[in-house]
């Protein structure tokens, strides 16, 4: 198989979260104890850092990857999902894994991934790892893909855990309080390794603070930090982020990883030149201006409608589109009722129905137009948009993936 038949083959043969949703899910983590057992267990080869949370968790990830590179180390990223190539997912020093290692190592796990049924995920997670240990990453830095405790990528021992913000997302697999899912995300907490808390939540606080004592995790909560350090990464949400990154910095600075002052600044200015992280309050486009994110839930969404309010234009334009899952009641109070939306589907079984979402919208004072696709929605945003406009595109990581 070449790349494009490899990627077909992963897609359509094996479940996948990001199309199937909860079906592609067996909360076990012996598939990949398995498969890394076979691949010689490469995840111990290397130093990590795993970051798990609800929102902010791919950005810190890069931010952090980025100061890494800074500081001079050969440096892992391991993120998810990818919005234009499945290669986004797994990274050396901004470089994405060859097209060529993504064919051979298929090619030569194939009889045990059909044999074992793995999903999507956990053959990217052994792919990840194989990888890094194969290049010698002086460090990888691995967000989970979802929850905590069942995550593939909980077979890890990282020199320090990161756990960002915590909302309502996923609530059919990881509960529906903040207190559930914050359990889930704790699962990441291992013996005797710091764990970092980006944001201090009433809610979840006492969570963290129990499964930390329980593992004799030293715990830190970074809200009290004060910085006037600045990244790249648009968007005002960066600055609980960058808290919780210095922290993490500070811990392995501790460690005796060589990290100066210098490299924690240039590497929050540089993450997207680094790390060649897309779809974080993304410019596509000027007069009009056009932007787009990834955030998608509630949580997610509360910091990008706070980020659209100070922006200047002379009318506002929003083309959006979910999941199915998402609770879009809930999420659709936050849009502004000042705007012209322009309602879409992503092209994923698991995507909204376009009329379901426009009713929901329109009962919700959310004035605007269905279109066929995500492409037709923003063609016709574009079209409609005097230059002094904004448009923004948002509502499902899916949706963003298209348009970029």
């Amino acid at each position: 198989m070449n790349y494009q038949e490899t990627l077909s083959w992963m897609f359509n043969r094996l479940p996948m979260f990001q199309t199937q949703g909860k079906t592609a899910l067996n909360n076990k983590l012996d598939n990949i104890l398995a498969f890394t057992s076979v691949l010689g267990n490469p995840q111990t080869k290397f130093k990590s850092l795993h970051i798990a949370g609800t929102n902010g968790k791919g950005s810190s990830s890069s931010m952090l990857a980025s100061i890494l590179q800074e500081a001079g180390y050969k440096v892992g990223l391991y993120t998810s999902p990818h919005l234009k190539d499945f290669r986004e997912r797994i990274k050396i020093n901004g470089k994405e894994i060859p097209e060529d290692y993504v064919v051979s190592f298929i090619a030569k796990n194939r009889p045990f991934l059909e044999e074992y049924h793995l999903s999507f995920f956990e053959m990217t997670v052994g792919m990840a790892f194989s990888y890094f240990e194969n290049e010698k990453v002086d460090i990888a830095v691995i967000e989970v893909g979802l929850g905590g405790r069942f995550d593939s990528t909980n077979i890890i021992t990282p020199e320090v855990s990161l756990i960002t913000n915590i909302s309502k997302d996923h609530t059919d697999i990881l509960g529906d309080t903040l207190p559930k899912i914050a359990f889930e995300k704790a699962g990441i907490i291992k013996q005797n390794v710091p764990v970092v808390i980006s944001e201090y939540q009433e809610e979840t606080a006492p969570v963290f603070t129990a499964k930390a004592k329980e593992m004799n995790a030293p715990i830190i909560f970074a809200n009290h930090i004060e910085t006037s350090l600045t990244t790249d990464l648009q968007g005002a949400y960066q600055e609980k982020n960058i808290k919780g990154v210095i922290a993490v910095t500070e811990l392995l600075i501790h460690q005796g990883w060589d990290i100066t002052p210098e490299n924690i600044a240039q590497g929050l200015l540089h993450v997207v030149h680094n790390t060649n992280l897309k779809g974080r309050w993304q410019t596509l486009g000027s007069y009009p201006t056009i932007v787009c994110d990834t955030g998608h839930n509630v949580g997610g969404l509360t910091y990008v409608m706070e980020q659209l309010k100070k922006q200047t234009y002379t009318h506002l334009h929003i083309v959006v589109g979910f999941v199915k899952e998402k609770d879009v009641n809930s999420v659709l109070e936050l849009f502004p009722k000042e705007a012209t939306y322009y309602f879409c589907s992503p092209a994923i079984a698991r995507g909204l129905n376009v009329d379901t979402l426009k009713k929901i919208a329109t009962a919700k004072g959310l004035q605007g137009e269905r279109y066929s696709s995500v492409a037709e929605a923003l063609n016709a945003a574009k079209a409609q948009a005097l230059p002094t406009d904004f448009i923004f595109v948002g509502g499902s990581t899916f949706v963003v993936a298209e348009v970029l």
